[in-house]
């Protein structure tokens, strides 16, 4: 059986069934317990689990992130919230230089089984400092694993699988503008895999890769140009570290033709690392050069226009591939 919820009701359901499940996984963050989360991710989860296991935290990514990791390095599994992944970056020293590298200083006698979870992206006039995309950043460090899904079934399964399964660090990014998002949601118990890619649109034509809320952008253009008769392949990479290279090679040898969209900026993307191992392992299946179109090499504005200009959209994405299919009009 499947019920319709929201993307914000399938993060709830996924920590929730796993606290239940195993009274060493706790979250923590600010507002999580008595605001019931800044996005309501966590509504009524403080009344069932109470103050111990649902816990707010001082404005101090810091000091909370190093309470957090402290504590997966001692046995226990905590799912730590920031409002917003720009604000992670100033708990960025106990990501990178604690959490990330402890098993390998230790030998592989201690590992740091703990999900980091929030928004990230733009979510429209936040201005530059709350707009930044930080999967490209946090899949460049060895030791962690990234995760940046587009629908409550994946956001679901993938979060579960982080909070049960994994024993390294999950950077698990959500989008503010997703949480209302709703889709059906099977009731029954699942897991989805980390590091496995989904084809959201069968295609021959040419292959799509995105991620996020631009698997939005990304999706729509294979709308509009099935319209003209041209079948595009959708890759939703789903996890960014590590990457399904196995789905998007396969997809290329079939299509022979890839653009890749991401909210990222340009440089040292994840559609740079990706462009890379394509022209490596399938170059002489490619019949026209990898395109992509990233966030602009800007900070983002607060302007609507500027957004709108800054961000990849639909009309530019279907301009890109009528380019590598060497359409004219």
């Amino acid at each position: 059986m499947a019920r319709s919820i929201a993307f914000r009701e399938a993060l709830r359901e996924a920590m929730s069934e796993e606290m239940r499940r195993d009274e060493r996984v706790f979250l923590m963050g600010e507002e999580v317990a008595e605001y019931n989360g800044a996005y309501k991710v966590s509504q009524g989860m403080l009344a069932e689990f109470g103050e111990k296991r649902v816990i707010d935290t001082p404005i101090s990514e810091l000091g909370f992130t190093a309470v957090g990791v402290g504590a997966a390095q001692n046995g226990l599994r905590p799912v730590v919230e920031f409002m917003t992944w720009n604000f992670a970056v100033l708990a960025l020293d106990q990501i990178l230089n604690t959490a990330s590298k402890m098993l390998a200083m230790s030998g592989g006698q201690i590992s740091c089984p703990i999900v980091f979870r929030g928004g990230n992206g733009s979510a429209g006039q936040l201005g530059a400092q709350h707009s930044t995309a930080f999967e490209a950043l946090y899949a460049n460090i060895p030791g962690i694993k990234v995760v940046s899904p587009s629908t409550p079934y994946d956001a679901k399964g993938l979060l579960k699988q982080a909070i049960r399964y994994e024993e390294d660090p999950v950077m698990f990014m959500e989008s503010e503008v997703m949480y209302g998002d709703k889709m059906e949601v099977p009731e029954e118990e699942y897991y989805i895999e980390l590091g496995k890619a989904d084809v959201k649109r069968p295609g021959t034509d040419v292959t799509i890769i995105s991620f996020n809320k631009m698997m939005k952008v990304a999706l729509s253009a294979a709308a509009e140009l099935e319209k003209e008769g041209i079948s595009a392949e959708v890759i939703d990479l789903r996890t960014i570290r590590p990457l399904d290279m196995e789905t998007i090679l396969a997809s290329v040898r079939k299509t022979n033709r890839l653009v890749i969209v991401e909210e990222q900026w340009p440089f040292a993307s994840v559609s740079s690392e990706i462009s890379y191992r394509v022209q490596k392992d399938a170059f002489d299946y490619l019949d026209a050069p990898i395109r992509r179109i990233t966030a602009a090499d800007a900070p983002l504005h607060y302007a609507p226009n500027l957004v709108a200009a800054a961000l990849p959209d639909v009309p530019r994405t279907v301009k890109l591939v009528k380019e590598v299919m060497y359409l004219k009009k």
